[in-house]
């Protein structure tokens, strides 16, 4: 069944979804494919292996999306004793943090052009190998230089990591429910290695010694390569059939590296510069002039994607013509804003106002984690039943009634009163948001640029996360200059209210521009083709 139906109205096609479920690859004057190798070829993909090996391959892909966000949460709680032993002062700790982010945020899109030209098996493996030895690296360095370069590798690794796992959650889930249901565990899992990431860490730099954190992701990391090896056939193909037969050099081509390359040094700058202006204000020339180079490069790459053939652009302008697809890109920029921006707002405020041990303010942080599991099987619920329009405005509602109350949350006796039940309402909601959204990119896009869609999907998600973060800061620290100081809550405060509006302005975008075209993501009747095959072991 083919996943778009084109509608000429006498002006312009707009594509229709009817289902997620991918066509059969056509043939391609480049592919050099003849159709019995294209039959063969889909006989030997990750939709056609036994149930339990997808379970246990869908488990590695979402401790992957786990571990990413455990290698940021995680050292939220040991920033202070690493900057001690490794004497980095206040200002710069920030890129303990912000080095991962950086890389991250800013490769995503060129991995997903790679995810989709080349094996994404070999690809994930390639990130966790990156990872493992980067963190074993960062666990013994004793230098500021050093570690903050281990911690850009290491946000390398991830970039590959998570288009390559989404590419093969696509093909190994080709049907929209199950695809529904596998989708909303792999976004759940960034939720949860949040929450619980900073108790782990916490546990560990109390108990142990912060290296340990870095060796725990470096043993998990090469357990994952492990399984990925033991559980995937060596006969199945992850490479798109649609690239299969393409040569070295044009696969070189389609990378489009001139075009990516522009991309990524302008998130590089943008990220830089947001980080920058948090710790140092908004009026320096470092920050300002990386800002403006961020828009000139950002206008570049749109023009150079325009001029170039369609086969080759790494985001084709066509990308943005996919109905829903732009609005869906701008609401994924909320959901890791919300979970970061909590933790980097309230830690310090909990610790030296609050007098709460590392361990009680990982404690108090964990509603946000309780909320994550139930609401991702709420969600996959909601979306068999309801169009996802209705049900990411169903999540964006329970967001912002949480983002309400945490403005409040100022003293003790208010965390049980405001910022408990703000935490179970904004995490619950932001939950079903990221679920649904990430979803529903997919249903609106053909699988072929799989990898593709969710390296945009998650740059939006990082760079949300990076830049949210850094400006709710710079806002927390700009009204603590002439209110009460870093001790006072009037700059969280407006922190928070600045988060809210953010989110208010996103539900009001779904609202009107977003089609209510994506229908309840039910369980197809009809198997997909080459599922009759699957093998028994």
């Amino acid at each position: 069944m083919s996943s778009q139906v084109k509608k000429n109205d006498g002006k312009k096609d707009d594509i229709v979804l009817t289902s997620i479920v991918p066509a059969e690859p056509q043939e391609s004057s480049h592919a050099g494919l003849d159709k019995p190798h294209l039959r063969e070829q889909r006989r030997n993909t990750l939709g056609t292996i036994s149930g339990w090996r997808k379970g246990v391959l869908l488990f590695i892909f979402c401790f992957a999306q786990f571990l990413d966000a455990f290698n940021n949460s995680a050292l939220f709680a040991a920033i202070p004793p690493i900057s001690t032993d490794i004497g980095i002062n206040n200002s710069n700790s920030v890129w303990i943090i912000s080095a991962y982010q950086l890389t991250f945020a800013s490769l995503l899109l060129m991995m997903g052009s790679f995810s989709d030209l080349y094996s994404p098996k070999w690809a994930f493996i390639g990130g966790l190998f990156i990872i493992s030895f980067s963190s074993l690296g960062s666990g013994f360095v004793r230098a500021q230089l050093p570690l903050f370069i281990l911690r850009a590798i290491m946000g390398i690794g991830a970039a590959v990591n998570i288009p390559s796992a989404l590419a093969m959650i696509i093909s190994m889930f080709p049907d929209p429910a199950k695809q529904g249901q596998a989708l909303g565990l792999f976004t759940a899992a960034v939720a949860i290695g949040n929450v619980t990431g900073l108790f782990i860490g916490a546990a560990l730099a109390a108990y142990a010694s912060w290296t340990w954190i870095f060796y725990l992701v470096t043993i998990l990391g090469i357990a994952m390569v492990a399984g990925v090896l033991l559980v995937m056939p060596l006969r199945i193909s992850t490479t798109n059939p649609e690239f299969e037969g393409l040569s070295h050099r044009e696969k070189f081509k389609r990378l489009d590296l001139p075009g990516v390359g522009t991309l990524t040094v302008s998130l590089v700058l943008l990220v830089y510069a947001v980080t920058t202006g948090s710790i140092d204000g908004w009026g320096k020339a470092k920050v300002i002039v990386p800002l403006v180079l961020f828009f000139v490069l950002l206008v570049a790459f749109f023009q150079w994607e325009a001029r170039i053939p369609e086969y080759i652009a790494a985001v084709p302008p066509k990308m943005w013509d996919y109905q829903n697809f732009t609005i869906l890109v701008i609401v994924a920029l909320q959901p890791l804003t919300f979970w970061v921006a909590t933790q980097v707002v309230l830690s310090w405020y909990w610790q030296f106002v609050f007098d709460w041990s590392t361990i009680s303010v990982a404690v108090h942080f964990l509603p946000v984690g309780l909320a994550v599991f139930p609401f991702t099987i709420i969600a996959v619920i909601l979306q068999k039943t309801f169009p996802l329009k209705w049900v990411i405005l169903m999540g964006e509602t329970l967001a912002l009634a949480g983002m309400l109350l945490l403005p409040f949350g100022d003293t003790k006796p208010h965390y049980w009163r405001y910022a408990f039940p703000g935490f179970l309402l904004g995490s619950a909601g932001t939950t079903v948001v990221y679920a649904t959204t990430s979803i529903a990119l997919f249903a609106a896009t053909p699988q072929k640029v799989a990898g593709i869609v969710g390296a945009i999907f998650n740059c939006a998600i990082q760079v949300g996360a990076a830049a949210g973060s850094a400006i709710i800061t710079s806002i927390q620290t700009s009204v603590e200059q002439k209110h009460g100081g870093p001790n006072s809550y009037y700059g969280r405060s407006a922190g928070f209210w600045f988060m809210f509006a953010c989110a208010a302005a996103e539900t009001l975008g779904v609202i009107i521009f977003m089609k209510n075209t994506v229908p309840a993501q039910k369980e197809t009747a009809k198997r997909p083709s080459g599922d009759s095959s699957e093998e028994s072991a």
